[in-house]
């Protein structure tokens, strides 16, 4: 094989590689500025119980731990 012909070969195949790169570089630019894609927020914390719920919560487990003391059902 010709020396010369092997460089060109190889030069070729170089700017190749080069377009292919550059095209997955755009392709990579622009699929992280895509709007469709969910960004990643906060974590929802624990919904905060109002004074009414936190009453009824309340209530309801004095009733639960008294009927476990006096020895009632397990539930």
């Amino acid at each position: 094989m010709d020396l010369f012909k092997a460089i060109q070969d190889l030069y070729a195949e170089k700017e190749k590689l080069e377009r292919v790169i550059a095209s997955l570089e755009e392709l990579q630019r622009t699929a992280t500025t895509l709007p469709g894609l969910p960004k990643p927020g906060k974590r929802r914390g624990r919904k905060s119980m109002s004074s009414k719920e936190r009453k009824e919560v309340s209530e309801r487990m004095k009733k639960y731990w008294e009927s476990r003391r006096l020895g009632g059902t397990k539930a």
